[in-house]
């Protein structure tokens, strides 16, 4: 009895322990399903790019589930972030007020999109609203539970790339087409409802018609890319005329798509018929496009390039140098200059704003600036007494002129001349630019007394400015090097540590795919970055020790700064918000413009990405591959979307001013944690620049006298920023949030970093995570007729 009952009740225990154990091995399936996809939601967040997937489990370990009702608010715009969510089922809206307060929804979020990945790095204050829409599952990574990981430290962020003008390249202008009365309508429709051309131009009746006159009609057959993504040959701007065009964006397109339709591997983002367009990036700068446009049926297109688009803008430039011009016409101490002469200076001026009390020049001082007062009154005053105003006008074209006379020398000015109106404008030449540009201003009269011969004006040179150069230096050879590892990747060049043999100095070597070089039109540009490392010798600059050149590669030899990026070490540290550091990396910054403006070199190109830490912990401002020798103005469209300045994008051409824009958009930055413009797409942010920054929200830590030299920098007016005013760079380094900084000690190196980096020994590449895997593809270079000798003279050693 005890036997069977022993038996029955083992019976039961086994239909018991079986039914426990399938319960046991389905609870066991679901957990490792839900494992799995919250390893599969790891892979696919960019941020994670560069964490071991050995590390994935314990990243999927402090993964917390969330689930969220219809209507309720997963993050709220204006409040802290400390979550990453991603979507596993359900979707949700994302919302932003505007400057009225209204909430408008910008996107659709839905299962396999994420959101607050920037929170796992610092605080940041979210930019909208997410609302679930549905019945919301999310996973969640809190910031507390991913740095107990460790992680930060093994995380790999994407530099944002630079733009340029680039050549021609392959862009085949075509003569305008005729087009009937209707036909214009349709195009002027279409050019007014592009709210992105109306962010860069103003466009008026005026401009309008000449962007028509200019078009050219191109028929496209049925099932053609007119645009294909990655595609380098971007130069055009299309008007649809008739047909239909679908827009096709591959999945890991920057800015991402919210709505679309599978097609291959890319998805349907837009279409467009009659009277739409596309294409606009492309009449700011060379950039490979971001979607492929394909016609759906038999269509035509209107088309205009970038260089036409830019010389219809550029009109109003040259009708201002002729002014200029004219006014120079008056001034007697340059009556015997050549007419191509006084052009030359007349593209120099630089127009200057001053306000009412304001001194313009002191009685007593040097003289160096010569002045063309255009618009509004100044004060003459000698010995404190008043002696007479002089004033002008713009609605009128008269022009005054003062400090002539520092133009042929340093004499000490004789009067001070003091602003009486509510605003003065006045173009300001100085002697250096001058002598630059055409020489002393005294030999040029002393020609004309003599009635000697003398050359005429060739511009600009980077032979007129003193560098540093290579001259006296023993030659390094390219053969005496030997590769160590990779420090970084770009889109058509990397730059690797490498060791000389026999001294074992080590250096980082840049090199460049003249491929890629010929292909985008960017001979003159790396040429001029050659010159323009010769110029400089600064302990806040990377300096050039080499050149090469090879049958596919052009290389720079750089020193080295093995501490690693700033912006990767910012993002790595969470060193967002430390007053501390971000002095000590913008006084440095500050240092590198002065050297690079002194030599009358525009930089163009500041962010963290081109800040590199030594072994030490100093600062230095690296790649120059933007950076240009100006007397007076460029109107190259270059630079990094979040750091454009105003000018920039409305072709009003820039000065020195534009490396001070990007100095203010560095400051916001290292303080909140991102860019005060910044948007998913380049248009929107340019959208943000032209509002000025009075519209942009400041966060806590952005506050304060921070926030005022913020503003001061990012005026609006290129002239009106803060080192562009009388004072100059000492404006910024006595500014009240440089209080009790040490100027002195930061310039001599003495000053003590905030932060130093581990760096074991000058092969030590921990600090750079850059993989093979990075490695742009290579474009073969094949030298002929059209492209031969440009690079002849790059190399200082072989």
């Amino acid at each position: 009895m005890g036997c069977g009952g022993s038996s029955q009740s083992s019976g039961k225990g086994d239909a018991g322990g079986k039914s426990d154990e399938k319960n046991d091995r389905k609870a066991a399936a679901a957990q490792n399903k839900d494992y799995q996809a919250k390893m599969d939601f790891i892979g696919s967040v960019p941020i994670m790019k560069g964490i071991p997937r050995s590390e994935f489990p314990l990243v999927a370990g402090v993964c917390t589930d969330g689930e969220y009702k219809t209507g309720e608010n997963v993050i709220v715009q204006g409040t802290q972030g400390d979550t990453l969510f991603f979507i596993r089922s359900g979707t949700c809206g994302v919302y932003v007020k505007n400057e009225a307060g209204e909430s408008k929804q910008v996107a659709t979020l839905k299962s396999g999109d994420y959101f607050g990945e920037n929170s796992l790095l610092r605080d940041e204050t979210r930019s909208a609203t997410v609302t679930a829409s549905s019945p919301l599952v999310c996973f969640m990574i809190s910031r507390s539970a991913f740095q107990e990981l460790g992680l930060n430290d093994k995380l790999q962020f994407a530099n944002r790339r630079a733009v340029a003008a680039g050549g021609d390249g392959e862009a085949k202008s075509k003569p305008p087409s005729e087009k009937t009365p209707a036909e214009r309508t349709v195009i002027a429709e279409a050019l007014r409802n592009n709210e992105s051309l109306s962010t860069i131009t103003v466009l008026d009746d005026q401009r309008v018609n000449s962007f028509i006159d200019a078009m050219w009609e191109e028929s496209v057959p049925a099932k053609h890319d007119l645009i294909k993504e990655g595609d380098l040959n971007a130069h055009f701007f299309y008007i649809v005329k008739s047909g239909q065009f679908e827009i096709y964006r591959g999945e890991n397109a920057e800015g991402g798509v919210d709505n679309f339709e599978e097609k291959g591997k890319s998805k349907v983002v837009n279409t467009v018929s009659t009277g739409g367009s596309f294409g606009e990036l492309a009449l700011l700068y060379l950039m490979p496009r971001n979607a492929t446009v394909t016609a759906k049926v038999d269509s035509s297109v209107w088309v205009i390039d970038r260089q036409k688009f830019k010389d219809i803008l550029m009109k109003v430039s040259t009708a201002k140098i002729a002014e200029y011009k004219k006014y120079l016409e008056g001034v007697r101490i340059l009556q015997s200059l050549l007419s191509e002469e006084k052009e030359e200076l007349a593209k120099a001026l630089v127009e200057m704003h001053f306000t009412k009390g304001e001194q313009v020049i002191q009685q007593g001082e040097r003289g160096n600036t010569f002045y063309i007062l255009y618009d509004g009154a100044v004060e003459i005053i000698k010995d404190g007494k008043s002696v007479s105003e002089v004033s002008a006008s713009l609605s009128r074209g008269t022009a005054q002129f003062f400090g002539e006379q520092a133009l042929l020398d340093n004499e000490v000015r004789s009067a001070t001349v003091q602003v009486s109106s509510d605003i003065a404008k006045a173009l300001v030449l100085d002697r250096d630019s001058f002598t630059i540009l055409l020489g002393p201003l005294k030999d040029i009269l002393d020609a004309e007394k003599t009635g000697a011969s003398r050359t005429r004006a060739k511009g600009p040179g980077r032979d007129s400015v003193s560098g540093s150069g290579t001259a006296g230096k023993e030659k390094i050879l390219r053969k005496d090097l030997t590769k160590i590892g990779l420090l970084g990747c770009g889109g058509f060049g990397v730059v690797e540590l490498v060791e000389h043999k026999l001294t074992k100095e080590t250096y980082a070597m840049k090199g460049l795919s003249k491929g890629y070089v010929v292909k985008t039109g960017m001979q003159d540009s790396v040429m001029n970055e050659k010159n323009i490392l010769m110029m400089t010798n600064s302990p806040f600059v990377i300096k050039c020790a080499e050149t090469y050149n090879s049958s596919q590669m052009l290389y720079f030899l750089l020193e080295p700064a093995l501490g690693g990026e700033l912006y990767a070490t910012y993002n790595r540290k969470g060193l967002h918000g430390s007053e501390t550091h971000a002095k000590f990396y913008c006084a440095g910054t500050v240092f590198a413009f002065e050297h690079l403006h002194e030599r009358r070199i525009i930089y163009r190109d500041l962010k963290p990405e081109n800040l590199l830490i030594t072994e030490h912990g100093h600062i230095k401002l690296t790649d120059m591959g933007l950076a240009k020798f100006v007397i007076g103005k460029s109107y190259t469209t270059c630079g990094t979307p979040d750091y454009f300045a105003p000018e920039l994008i409305e072709f009003q051409g820039h000065t020195q001013a534009v490396d001070w824009w990007t100095l203010g958009v560095l400051v916001f930055e290292l303080m909140s944690g991102h860019p005060p413009f910044e948007s998913a797409y380049p248009m929107q942010i340019y959208g943000k620049v032209i509002k000025g920054i009075s519209k942009v929200p400041f966060p806590p830590k952005c506050q304060g006298p921070v926030g005022d030299l913020v503003k001061a920098l990012l005026k609006y007016n290129p002239s009106e920023r803060l080192p562009c005013r009388p004072g100059g760079v000492d404006n910024v380094k006595n500014h009240a949030w440089f209080c009790n900084f040490d100027w002195k000690a930061m310039k001599e190196q003495s000053l003590d970093a905030p932060y130093n980096p581990v760096v074991k020994g000058k092969k030590d590449l921990q600090n750079f995570k850059c993989k093979q895997d990075d490695l742009p593809k290579s474009i073969e270079y094949k030298e002929s007729a059209g492209n031969s000798g440009w690079d002849k003279s790059f190399a200082t050693s072989t």
